[in-house]
This record gives C-alpha cells, sequence and structure tokens, in this order.
C-alpha cells in the first residue's frame, strides 16, 4: 500500500445536506422546532421580522427561532454542532431514553441543523448551557456563566460554493469558517418577556437562531400553513392539550393568529360529527390481534377474522404470517358527506375542516412529516382507489385518524435523513402499511356497508311515514288531463300503494318488534349461560365425587343437589321470561299487567343494570295498569311517552 487517502468533501456537500435533502420550508423551520423539543424548551417563539406586509422578504428580513432549552456550551458547540451526522443523541438514548422531561429524543442523524441553511445564508447562534447538577444528574432552573455566539456568513458563496464573489473556487468543507465568541450573558437572561399574550419570565438558558440573507419569498398564505403544522406536531385529536411545549408566531411584535378556534371545531367535528368513533386501537404483534373501541363498543380482531378480506389475501396470505413493524396505537374518525341524518351533517367550514386533514403518523408523540399532508398518500388508498376500485376504502379525505409508533416498540420503522416519512427496508414498512389498509379495508367493507344499508332503510321508511308518494299521486292528479281513463288509472296506483304501504308499514313494525326482541334474548341469554356453566361445574364435581372410593358425603352431596336446583329455577324463569317474548302470529291481544312486565324486564336485564350502576325506582300512583296488546309486543300509551319530554 503505497498511502491512505482521507474523504475530504467539497463545501456543496452543506447545500446537499441542507438545501436539498430538506424539501421545503416547512419542514426545515418543523426541524429547527423538533431540536427545541429535544432540548427540553418550554417555549419556542418564531418571529419574522422586517417583513413586508404581505410578508414579501426585503433586505433587512430575517427569521429568529427562540426557545428555552438546555442550550449548548462550547464542547457541546465544537464537537458536536460542528459535525455532520454526530452520534451524540444516538449515544445519549442508549443512556437515558428520556430526557429530564420524559420526552423520547427524536433526531439521531444529527443532520436537522443544516435545515438552517434552507432557510438563508446568514446564521447567528446566541446559546447559553443550563446548568448540569453533577450529583443530582440532572438539569438545575440556572444558566451558566458563559454565552455562546456563533456566526455562519456564506453570503459571499453562491448556491452550490464554487464561487466566491463570482470567481471559481475550490472550496472544501473543512474550508468554511464558522466565527465563534464566549461573552458574559446579554441577550439569554432572566427577564419578562410576553409570549401569546401573557407576560412570561424568559428563564436563563436556551438557544437563538437568527437567520438573514433568505432564499425564500415568504407569503402570509405559507406563514398560516407553518402555524397549522406547528400546530399538528403534537398529537391533535387529544382533547387536553400539554402544556409543557407551546410554539408562538409573531410578525415582528404582534402574534401572528391565522384560526384561533380551529383546532375546536376540528374536536367538535371528531367527537360529535363523525358517524364511527374509532379509539384506544392497539395492534398486538404477538397476538396478531387488533382491539379498538367504535362508537365505545369494545371489539376484538384476529388474522382469522380477516382473512377472507382481498387485502389479507393478497399480502398476508396466511394466518401464520410474522409481521416485523411491532405493536402500534391508532384511532380513526369516519365521516359521510352525503348523511342526512343531522347528527352527522357537516356544515361548510366544518366540511372544509375535516378535509384538510389526513392520517397521521406519530413517533413518542411527535409527527412524522410528511405523512397526514393533504396531498400526501402514503397508505396507498387513493392509488388503490384509482387502480382498483373506488368502493375497495373510504376516501383519504372522509377519514381523519393517527397512528402512533414509538422507538422502543418499533426499531425497525426507521425516519429517512431527509425527514420525509420512514425508510423503506426490509418488511417492516411494507407490513406496517398493510396491516393499515386491512383496518381500513375492514371497516369500509362491514362497519360502513352496513350504516349504508341502514341509511337507506332509514330514508324508505321516512318516505313510506310522510306518505311521499301519496303526495306526487295527487300533484299528477290535479295536472292531468281530466280524462276518465287516466283518472281511473291514477286511482288504481293510488289504491295499489296504499295497500302496498301498509304490508310494508307492517313488516316495519315487526322487524324494529324484533329487533328489541333480539336485545332482549342476547342480555338474558349471556345469564343463562353463565348459570349453565356453573352448573355443569357443580355436576361434573358430583360425577367425580360418585366416582370415588368410599362412602358418600350426604351432607356435601344435598348441598350441591340444592344448589343445582335453584340454579336450574333460575334458567327455569329466565326461559319463560324469553318464551313470553316471542310474539306468536295466533294469539290474540289481551289485558296485560304493566307491573308484571316491569318485573321481568327488571329480571331480564339485572346484570346490565348492575353493571353500569343503574338504579330502577317504580312509583304505582293508582294501582296496577292493564294494557290490551300482544303478549311479547307492549305499545308505550302516549301519556307515558310524552312524559319522557317532560
Amino acid at each position: 500500500m503505497d498511502k491512505i487517502l482521507k474523504i475530504r468533501p467539497y463545501a456543496r456537500l452543506i447545500t446537499m445536506l441542507g438545501d436539498q435533502l430538506i424539501k421545503n420550508e416547512r419542514i426545515a423551520l418543523v426541524e429547527l422546532i423538533k431540536n427545541a423539543y429535544d432540548a427540553d424548551a418550554e417555549c419556542v417563539k418564531v418571529s419574522f421580522l422586517n417583513f413586508n406586509d404581505d410578508f414579501t422578504v426585503n433586505s433587512d428580513s430575517k427569521i429568529v427561532i427562540e426557545d428555552d432549552g438546555n442550550g449548548m456550551n462550547e464542547e457541546i458547540i465544537e464537537k458536536h454542532w460542528l459535525n455532520p451526522a454526530t452520534p451524540e443523541k444516538k449515544k445519549r438514548k442508549k443512556l437515558k431514553e428520556t430526557t429530564d422531561k420524559g420526552r423520547i429524543l427524536q433526531g439521531e442523524k444529527g443532520i436537522g441543523r443544516f435545515a438552517i441553511f434552507k432557510l438563508g445564508k446568514k446564521i447567528r447562534i446566541y446559546t447559553r448551557r443550563q446548568v448540569w447538577d453533577t450529583d443530582k444528574k440532572k438539569f438545575v432552573e440556572a444558566g451558566e456563566d458563559t454565552e455562546n455566539v456563533i456566526e455562519y456568513d456564506f453570503s459571499a458563496y453562491d448556491e452550490d460554493f464554487l464561487q466566491k464573489n463570482g470567481e471559481e473556487t475550490e472550496l472544501y468543507i473543512d474550508d468554511l469558517q464558522v466565527a465563534f465568541q464566549q461573552r458574559n450573558p446579554q441577550i439569554i437572561v432572566e427577564r419578562e418577556v410576553e409570549l401569546g399574550g401573557i407576560v412570561r419570565t424568559r428563564k436563563p438558558h436556551g438557544t437563538i437562531i437568527e437567520i438573514s440573507n433568505l432564499k425564500t419569498n415568504w407569503t402570509e398564505s405559507r406563514v398560516n400553513q407553518i402555524q397549522k403544522e406547528i400546530g399538528k406536531l403534537q398529537p391533535i385529536f387529544s382533547e387536553e392539550l400539554k402544556n409543557d411545549f407551546r410554539v408562538w408566531i409573531y410578525k415582528d411584535s404582534d402574534i401572528h393568529r391565522s384560526n384561533e378556534l380551529y383546532r375546536e371545531k376540528l374536536i367538535n367535528c371528531l367527537n360529535n360529527k363523525a358517524v364511527f368513533r374509532i379509539t384506544n386501537g392497539y395492534y398486538n404483534e404477538a397476538e396478531k390481534s387488533f382491539t379498538f373501541k367504535v362508537n365505545g363498543i369494545v371489539n376484538r380482531l384476529h388474522f382469522s377474522d380477516l382473512c377472507g378480506i382481498e387485502v389479507f389475501r393478497n399480502y398476508f396470505k396466511d394466518v401464520n404470517y410474522i409481521t416485523e413493524c411491532g405493536d402500534f396505537e391508532f384511532q380513526f374518525y369516519i365521516f359521510d358527506f352525503m348523511a342526512k341524518d343531522t347528527r352527522y351533517i357537516l356544515d361548510d367550514e366544518e366540511d372544509r375542516i375535516v378535509k384538510e386533514h389526513r392520517i397521521y403518523l406519530y413517533r413518542d408523540q411527535v409527527r412524522v412529516l410528511p405523512y397526514g399532508d393533504p396531498d400526501d398518500d402514503w397508505l396507498k388508498i387513493d392509488m388503490m382507489r384509482g387502480t382498483k376500485s373506488a368502493g375497495m376504502f373510504l376516501s383519504n379525505d372522509q377519514v381523519v385518524g393517527c397512528v402512533d409508533i414509538s422507538q422502543k416498540n418499533n426499531p425497525l420503522l426507521k425516519d429517512k435523513t431527509n425527514r420525509e416519512g420512514l425508510i423503506d427496508e426490509g418488511r417492516a414498512l411494507e407490513d406496517f402499511i398493510n396491516l393499515l389498509q386491512l383496518l381500513l379495508r375492514y371497516f369500509r367493507k362491514i362497519l360502513y356497508v352496513q350504516y349504508q344499508i341502514d341509511k337507506k332503510k332509514r330514508a324508505d321508511i321516512i318516505n313510506i311515514k310522510d306518505g311521499k308518494p301519496l303526495d306526487i299521486i295527487e300533484s299528477v292528479k290535479k295536472k292531468a288531463p281530466q280524462d276518465e281513463n287516466t283518472q281511473k288509472l291514477l286511482a288504481s296506483f293510488e289504491k295499489s300503494y296504499k295497500y302496498e304501504k301498509e304490508v310494508y308499514a307492517d313488516r316495519i313494525r315487526k322487524t324494529e318488534n324484533l329487533a328489541a326482541i333480539g336485545l332482549s334474548v342476547e342480555t338474558a341469554s349471556h345469564d343463562v349461560m353463565i348459570v349453565l356453566k356453573k352448573s355443569l361445574t357443580q355436576i361434573h364435581q358430583i360425577i367425580n365425587d360418585l366416582q370415588l372410593d368410599g362412602e358418600v358425603d350426604k351432607k356435601k352431596l344435598l348441598e350441591q343437589m340444592i344448589s343445582l336446583e335453584g340454579s336450574m329455577n333460575l334458567v327455569n324463569t329466565q326461559m319463560k321470561d324469553i318464551r313470553l317474548l316471542f310474539p306468536s302470529a295466533k294469539s290474540r291481544a289481551k289485558g296485560i299487567s304493566v307491573l308484571e312486565v316491569l318485573e321481568k324486564v327488571n329480571r331480564l336485564y339485572m346484570r346490565p343494570f348492575q353493571q353500569y350502576g343503574i338504579e330502577i325506582s317504580q312509583n304505582v300512583l293508582s294501582g296496577d295498569m292493564i294494557i290490551k296488546a300482544t303478549e311479547g309486543i307492549m305499545p308505550m300509551p302516549k301519556e307515558i311517552f310524552n312524559s319522557f319530554d317532560e
């Protein structure tokens, strides 16, 4: 070997790491805010200073990002901040998974700091380190005695660092000079500051980044978008916002507010206007199961329950398939933009708010960009709807939700260096996406289809009850020529429709009655099955005792038989009550005691009443009430029904 060669990158690597690798200014700003989050900052202030009224840039414009986090000392600046791809955060994660405030460190590649070069060519950083208590091994609320100032000035270079002041130059990354100064604290000191309309005490530690010689011409619309994106940095669907990390945007000395009630309106839509609210979702990789609540009711699905769905057949193929993505949590809210039920109808503003959101991905409570952007189809739903069938999946703008992963449970789901999604490596990401597609397909095929069927039935019932066809017939009769044959034809059609209406109305009544009966039977049969299971256990115990050698303990046997008799009497009573629920086609209306019916209802629903702490009280004002009806279906008198409204 003649000599050893060293890798020496050109200075244009700075452009690749910052300007080209990071997609846009929005992601660049979010990266700098994430750095503040990792530094345990509580407050971040993003200021657009000296911009024109419409946010266009002039020569004096600058963007300032200020936080009250841990800050940096000289050693951190020299050994970590100025070194690309520093492993410092990766090492910190191995030693301790969380920060002092319990946050999971987000960055680990050491590339996010180059986001500043996406925004401008001249950067000045003021930073003051928080005091570390070596005995307690944690930060204390004080700042070190020195304030550090770093300054980059790349104004003389072209975009690719190939020219300096217009002349060709061969510039390597280690030729770039960064000015560094230490001084007594002047800017990052304890003082009163106004943030979000409230006067607060600025902590004596943290970092301030000033970016000037800006590369981008900003607009108010773009700043509004930045504000919305910052609002989505942490999970937006939780009704209780965490107060340990807040970000404000200012234009000069005025706070920028694009929409104060935006989040409140979104939460209202999610909780009150969604047809299905799928919450508390969890995928258990070891069990290959999904658990979740649909409008408050717990559901559980295994691979064996989903193997008939085409997404499962095409990708997983077998219930023994082992996924590699790890456990994750989820919640989805499904809307119907063509809803007829007033509970689900969205007004124009609500419709716009819902359609601005998609399914977001969060890692350890911090958003993974760009998943959830309106133009990002990370779950390939639009692609599947376009190439296969639009009816296979709910549309992207119809479902709002979030999926939560973590570094601990999902080590194979890694962020890309350019902060645009996850690395497509191995099977982990593909498994993850197909699991979510499987869930969404299930919701569309099972839940939403049944909802559509029920919606059509309700519409048909309303039409029949309102007699709309009769109104149409009457209207045609008035407009039709006074021709005898035409009038006879319309009269015949009207008679036929009235007959069909009565038949259909009778079917509706029977269906509604059977639905109520089914609910009662389900409740009562659950209790019966519990008693029967207990009785079988007692019988097996008796048989085992009788098979043993030796004299039978008659006293013990008698106790067991008496207990068994009590169980059978309870089953007998319950089955009699259930039998009375079913109306016979031959049965005739007769006088039925309301008090007796109420006692039977109390027996049938005793378990759920106890489970939910429901207390039943009966006040008999003037003796029993007798209603003439078919046994099993007792109509509620109007005076009783009306009393509920009162």
